[in-house]
């Protein structure tokens, strides 16, 4: 049985974003920006339905979804660019594949103890983040 991710959890740390960034080709100025936000993130998850917010001061990323089902994503706010999404458990990963015009791109999610771990991927490019759970 896959692990319960909800909670609240605050950032840690990050490697390798700009680069990723680069990847989707986010501009430089906004790369920059982005690179400086230290995210939260709040998990909802309920049974095979899952809400994922990610927090800034900029502003805030919310994925809603039932895993295993794939579904149109709306990436505007990122990259400007919509993907076909499945999100799926991978023994205690919870794994999303982003189908559309960047290759290799998605994310995993783990947890190790009271910490959450974030592995995106974009073309040849892997950016890891950490937080740690406060409830």
């Amino acid at each position: 049985m896959p692990p319960n991710l909800t909670g609240y959890y605050r950032f840690v740390s990050q490697e390798n974003m700009d680069n990723y960034l680069r990847a989707l080709d986010i501009n430089v100025v906004l790369r920059k920006l982005v690179c400086l936000l230290k995210p939260d993130k709040e998990i909802i998850h309920t049974g095979d339905h899952m809400v994922i917010r990610t927090i800034t001061s900029l502003r805030d990323y919310v994925m809603d979804f039932d895993v295993g089902v794939q579904f149109e994503e709306d990436l505007g706010p990122v990259d400007g660019r919509k993907c076909q999404t499945t999100v799926s458990w991978e023994g205690d990963q919870l794994v999303c594949e982003q189908l559309g015009e960047k290759k290799n791109r998605g994310w995993r999610h783990w947890l190790e103890g009271d910490q959450l771990h974030l592995r995106m991927t974009a073309e040849d490019e892997v950016c890891v983040q950490v937080f740690q759970k406060v409830k």
